[in-house]
């Protein structure tokens, strides 16, 4: 068991990737770790434990404590067993990372319905569940009397907070999930815990064949498209310096960094009573002429025209 003063993190989706960079730099950082992965495929199928047990084994070679863990993150059950590993194995939790996630790209047209329902199971029930577990345990925390400093760092995607072609199932799950941020972070600050997401753009298993045309990166040069590039902003959001920040979703690729701005109202008029269908004929189009156009998937808003 770890020193009273050691946090204790959980990533889940752990053992490649964005998330093993994750676990990793939590490791650096003095974190115990668990490494939660199912090692299943990118879309979601068989599984495996071994290549959460290879980060376990890379992060106790580096002097670190962690333990690997392979529940299911979209099962509520398995979910519980996630985090009482933690408590189980190191005394406590403090920090919870979901970022486990699946592929089943398709267009709307040609989707069934199996493609959609996991999607949206493993990436929203899969950050419902943890999350609701550990705010249980963290809620009796305060109510004992015991201080609470806790954080959920969620991750999103611009394919959520966007859009992108050929994502509606995933751009929906990640598009909640963004929602489901600001309104648990909400919810649950009165019991001293943080809720902030982030956007990662990462070369990864998941993201590897939308571009197979991509040059491999110079090994000398800085690779902006690096898998463990996100895990330092991820970290930040654990620590001491952003114990205020909550209810953010940040935009992360190489260096770059960037607060995602939200939807918010535009321009409008209320007319005090109710409208007629032919009145809104001479309303809306000047309503939506007026208003920014939506951003494109960097998060950029084009210029009008």
């Amino acid at each position: 068991m770890q020193s009273d003063e050691q946090r204790v993190v959980i990533v889940t989706g752990a053992a490649r990737g964005i998330g093993r960079g994750h676990a990793l730099e939590f490791a650096r950082q003095g974190y115990a770790v668990v490494v939660n992965d199912l090692g299943a495929e990118v879309d979601g199928s068989g599984g495996s434990t071994g290549p959460a047990g290879e980060v376990v084994d890379e992060i106790r070679g580096m002097g670190g404590q962690a333990v690997a863990n392979g529940d299911d993150v979209s099962d509520f059950a398995g979910a519980e067993r996630l985090v009482g590993a933690a408590l189980e194995h190191f005394g406590r939790l403090d920090v919870l990372v979901n970022n486990a996630g699946i592929l089943r790209d398709r267009m709307l047209v040609n989707m069934s319905v199996e493609e959609w329902d996991s999607v949206i199971r493993v990436h929203l029930r899969g950050t419902f569940a943890p999350t609701r577990h550990a705010a249980a345990y963290w809620r009796e925390e305060h109510k004992a009397g015991r201080p609470v400093d806790a954080r959920v760092i969620n991750t999103t995607s611009s394919s959520g907070i966007y859009g992108n072609q050929g994502q509606s199932n995933y751009g929906a799950a990640k598009a909640g999930i963004a929602a489901f941020t600001v309104i648990t972070a909400m919810e649950l600050s009165r019991y001293g815990i943080t809720v902030n997401a982030v956007a990662p753009a990462a070369l990864t298993r998941m993201t590897e064949n939308l571009r197979p045309d991509r040059e491999k990166p110079d090994p000398s040069q800085f690779d902006p498209s690096a898998p463990d590039n996100i895990a330092p902003l991820v970290v930040w959001l654990a620590g001491p310096a952003a114990k205020e920040v909550t209810g953010r979703v940040f935009n992360v690729r190489g260096g770059a960094i960037s607060v995602a701005e939200g939807w918010q109202a535009g321009p409008g008029v209320d007319k005090g009573e109710r409208w007629t269908v032919e009145e809104l004929d001479d309303v809306l189009p000047g309503l939506v002429a007026q208003a920014a156009l939506n951003a494109d998937q960097r998060g950029i808003r084009p210029t009008a025209g």
